[in-house]
């Protein structure tokens, strides 16, 4: 069955519709059922409404009532755009002072690509790359929520006593059986994304009957699995993982269809950036000249109601959704 899918309506006024998600300025009278049917919203159940409409919690002391920012530092050699430009610890330092000075609202330090083809590294060589980095900032005076992009338990846990903030495993605890520990003891957020195999083979092919459903139906075991562990279900974000065992057809089916993700009652991450079908759509071969093509994304899903958006180009994005905001704005 097809989940349901609101439909944000623009230009909008305050008597029009129902809040998409709690964000400022988008609503929604619409929705698609389950058969593709276009149904009035004021229709629906209660508890419906409520997890299509209400706002979400808070997210390290920011509101989530407008779109925020996640700048990506990777601190690797190998990531696939800029792997091996911030590897020391005074390059990743000042990198993301920059980011915070554009308008990064949260930083996402990774020390393993997940890139398509990427081999396993050990958790030793990425905690050496990432915990004195976020040790770092810190002793800096920086206070810009942390999160920490790793599907592993120990890195997550030294990462977090040298202050960092919340997690992004982009492997939704599968990788690790000792990550929900680490996240529930610590009380933090976490960040479940959906991925279809390793990174090592995800895109060797990907097949799905219905990837939309598929993916909702993935995201609905590792939220209840998450909670199970003791993880508190509104500590918890979601992501589709545009890219990660997905082809260019499964990425665009899942951007259309963003909406339907509100249905979990919960925060939507969206990381696009700089990403291979950006390339393919937009004539772009190498991931540095995919900006422009990230921004057209990161606008869509910004109407579409993410409340986080993960970019490499902060200062760029960041005054797109300025003048977005600014036009979408009901007063003059």
């Amino acid at each position: 069955m097809r989940p349901m899918v609101p439909l944000p309506l623009w230009p909008l006024g305050p008597e029009r519709g129902l809040p998409l998600a709690g964000m400022t300025g988008l609503r929604f009278a619409h929705v698609l059922d389950q058969e593709g049917r276009e149904i009035a919203a004021q229709g629906l159940d209660a508890a419906t409404i409520e997890r299509l409409s209400a706002p979400r919690p808070k997210l390290c002391g920011l509101s989530l009532d407008r779109p925020r920012l996640m700048g990506i530092l990777n601190v690797t050699p190998d990531s696939f755009s800029d792997g091996g430009d911030h590897a020391s610890r005074a390059e990743a330092v000042a990198r993301a002072r920059a980011m915070v000075e554009e308008g990064a609202e949260i930083l996402d330090i990774g020390g393993e690509s997940t890139r398509p083809g990427a081999q396993v590294v050990a958790v030793e060589k990425e905690m050496a790359r990432v915990v004195p980095v976020v040790a770092a900032l810190r002793a800096a005076g920086l206070t810009v929520p942390i999160s920490i992009d790793t599907r592993n338990g120990a890195t997550a846990r030294a990462a977090l006593a040298e202050g960092a903030d919340m997690i992004n495993d982009v492997s939704a605890l599968t990788h690790d059986p000792g990550m929900a520990g680490v996240v529930a003891e610590a009380g933090v957020p976490i960040c479940l994304m959906h991925a279809k195999g390793t990174p090592q083979e995800m895109q060797r092919a990907p097949r799905y009957d219905d990837v939309l459903a598929e993916v909702l139906e993935a995201l609905t075991d590792r939220i209840e699995a998450a909670v199970a562990a003791g993880i508190a279900r509104d500590r918890i974000l979601v992501d589709p993982g545009i890219g990660f065992g997905k082809d260019l057809g499964h990425n665009l089916m899942l951007l259309r269809s963003l909406t339907a993700f509100h249905g979990f009652g919960l925060p939507l991450l969206i990381g696009v950036s700089r990403k291979r079908f950006i390339g393919t759509i937009g004539g772009a071969e190498a991931p540095k000249d995919r900006m422009p093509g990230s921004i057209a994304v990161a606008l869509w899903a910004s109407r579409q109601g993410a409340q986080v958006i993960r970019v490499h180009d902060i200062k760029e994005t960041r005054q797109a959704l300025d003048l977005q905001h600014a036009l979408m704005r009901e007063e003059p």
